[in-house]
């Protein structure tokens, strides 16, 4: 049996949200994965950059393994002809599933269901249950809002500095490849 290639799981928005950019990152994200051999891990959509991000990996021959809950199937319009799909009973299932099928995370633009599964992969790091890299695409200072509340949790004691260490914050998708390849070699 092959093994499997390094796996990313993206989160990102089921919109494309007010700025061009977000889409283009998208894009830039599926067709570098896709380039490097390294698997798309991710929700499953079909719409917005969730759409946008898979359809450039498979566009550049990748692998893609989405997972999607029964009953977003319809809303999100699910993305069928991925190389492995998965539905799961519950959005949790679906977290969960994503982020152990995965060797690192990058977060895209998106809205609260982003901000769930980052924070759930955020905390998850911090109590160690798993020690993967998290990176932030912070296309156009999309994130600057929330690394500034990050920061305020912080100065305001109600969590150690070290959170902002599990982190990677990346304004562009040539940093994120490079930093990816460091934690894709064995």
């Amino acid at each position: 049996m092959a093994a499997l290639p390094f796996s990313v799981c993206v989160y990102c928005g089921s919109r494309d949200g007010a700025d061009p950019a977000y889409a283009e990152a998208a894009e830039d994200v599926g067709a570098m994965l896709a380039a490097k051999g390294w698997r798309l891990v991710y929700g499953a959509g079909d719409v917005g950059l969730m759409g946008r991000v898979a359809r450039a990996a498979q566009a550049g021959g990748g692998d893609t393994f989405g997972v999607i809950p029964q009953h977003l199937m319809d809303w999100e319009v699910g993305k069928t002809d991925l190389t492995t799909f998965i539905i799961t009973e519950t959005m949790h299932e679906r977290k969960k599933v994503m982020l152990m099928n995965a060797q690192a995370v990058v977060v895209l633009p998106g809205g609260a269901g982003s901000l769930d599964e980052l924070f759930e992969a955020l905390t998850w790091r911090q109590l160690g249950l798993h020690d993967k890299p998290v990176f932030i695409l912070n296309t156009n200072g999309y994130w600057d809002s929330l690394l500034a509340l990050l920061d305020q949790i912080v100065d305001q004691g109600f969590a150690d500095a070290s959170l902002l260490e599990f982190l990677t914050i990346v304004p562009d998708v040539n940093a994120l490849a490079e930093l990816l390849a460091d934690h894709a070699r064995p």
